[in-house]
């Protein structure tokens, strides 16, 4: 490369999910045994077809789908999720307290922009979503590893004495990916206590809200009146509505925050899909039945998970954390699954992510786990992942050319 590159986008990792899909091309993969994807957390099917057709129409009919939009978002969709996120948590939301992204991962590049700059330092729990992990490390910020529990949920006093001078934001990530941990309510209120009395945002991530087991609301931060001083959250249509290719996210905020978020918005995408941000209203407006079916299906799921887990247990795995779309597995293994999960693509059929993609390379305890995403597999699928796990020979090992 003769041109001259951000250093800190050459020391920053690339995309593992680009990456876990080059060991589906190096393998040979026999046809009586089809590989089983579960390294990617989002619907590979495309949005219901009522959906889909109202797509058509607004594609055909709304001629302003087509152009320019508010930089902020579609004014209707901000004030219906205003009200519905308000009657869902129980608290008070404004639609000037909500902005439309192009998904959420330019919910948190948008948010964390605002907070933290080149020698800041951003409060990130571990094991942690890589693509957070990415924009700042591209950014100049520095993460501080939260390390979990054993049960994958963080210790406010852990975090407190983390904290100092160049200190911005926590981030929690609830129902988590990649552990799948469903934080209890008074878990993160107390980390909202935290944040503000520290003067730090709390940046909540709740892409998977709609697949949390839990009846009710997941937390009570929107009742405080207040709660725009310390609390940031954000959300994806992606997962709820499956309009991963049209890129539909959210950010909850105060105005003032949304005022810088706006800065950032109109400098990358000028405004978000017009048509996507359409259809997420349509689907608010229509698809509450379906996306309750969705929401059992995925719980059917990880009661499979779990049903399953008995003589894996046997074998030496260990399950740390389970939820959402996600189950977070500790392997009995000598070797890393840095080397392990290539070497399972061809061995078991098996496709999933190392735990080393989700923690500081330092960290020991990567090297121990195995991510699984459920969102594309069946009960049955799932009982035939797990019998190949099971029957992976105690002793295996990668040969010493892979590993």
């Amino acid at each position: 490369m003769s041109t001259p590159t951000n250093p800190n986008f050459s020391a920053t990792c690339a995309p593992p999910v680009m990456e876990a899909r080059k060991w589906i091309a190096q393998a040979s993969l026999p046809a009586d045994r089809p590989l089983i994807n579960v390294s990617q957390a989002a619907p590979l099917q495309a949005p219901p077809l009522p959906m889909r057709q109202a797509i058509a129409d607004i594609v055909l009919s709304d001629t302003s789908a087509h152009l320019y939009g508010p930089v902020l978002g579609l004014p209707d969709l901000r004030a219906e999720i205003a009200s519905r996120w308000s009657t869902d948590y129980g608290g008070l939301i404004r639609p000037d307290q909500v902005a439309m992204t192009s998904g959420c991962n330019q919910a948190f590049t948008s948010v964390l922009s605002t907070l933290a700059g080149p020698g800041d330092e951003v409060l990130l729990p571990t094991p942690w979503y890589f693509n957070h992990k990415m924009h700042l490390d591209m950014a100049g910020v520095t993460t501080v590893a939260l390390e979990t529990g054993h049960d994958l949920l963080p210790d406010p006093a852990t975090a407190r004495a983390l904290i100092g001078p160049a200190t911005r934001a926590i981030v929690l990530v609830s129902p988590n990916n990649p552990g799948g941990a469903e934080y209890p309510a008074d878990l993160v209120a107390a980390f909202a206590d935290l944040a503000r009395a520290h003067g730090l945002a709390l940046v909540l991530d709740e892409t998977y809200r709609d697949f949390d087991s839990r009846p009710g609301p997941p937390h009570r931060l929107f009742q405080d009146p207040d709660w725009d001083r310390t609390v940031i959250q954000l959300y994806s249509f992606s997962k709820a509505f499956r309009l991963t290719g049209h890129r539909v996210g959210s950010v909850i905020a105060s105005p003032e925050r949304l005022r810088e978020v706006e800065k950032y918005l109109d400098t990358v995408t000028i405004c978000p899909n017009q048509i996507g941000q359409r259809a997420a209203l349509w689907g608010l407006q229509n698809l509450g039945q379906w996306l309750a079916g969705e929401r059992a299906e995925v719980l059917a799921r990880r009661a499979a998970v779990q049903d399953s887990l008995g003589p894996l247990s046997a074998r030496g795995w260990t399950l740390k954390g389970l939820g959402a779309y996600f189950a977070y597995l500790e392997h009995p293994f000598a070797s890393s699954s840095a080397d392990l999960a290539p070497f399972l693509v061809e061995k078991a059929g098996v496709l999933m992510l190392p735990g080393t993609m989700f923690r500081p390379a330092h960290d020991p305890l990567g090297a121990r786990e195995f991510r699984i995403a459920f969102a594309n597999v069946d009960a049955r699928q799932i009982a035939t992942l797990f019998k190949r796990l099971e029957n992976l020979p105690p002793d295996l090992a990668p040969p010493a050319d892979r590993a």
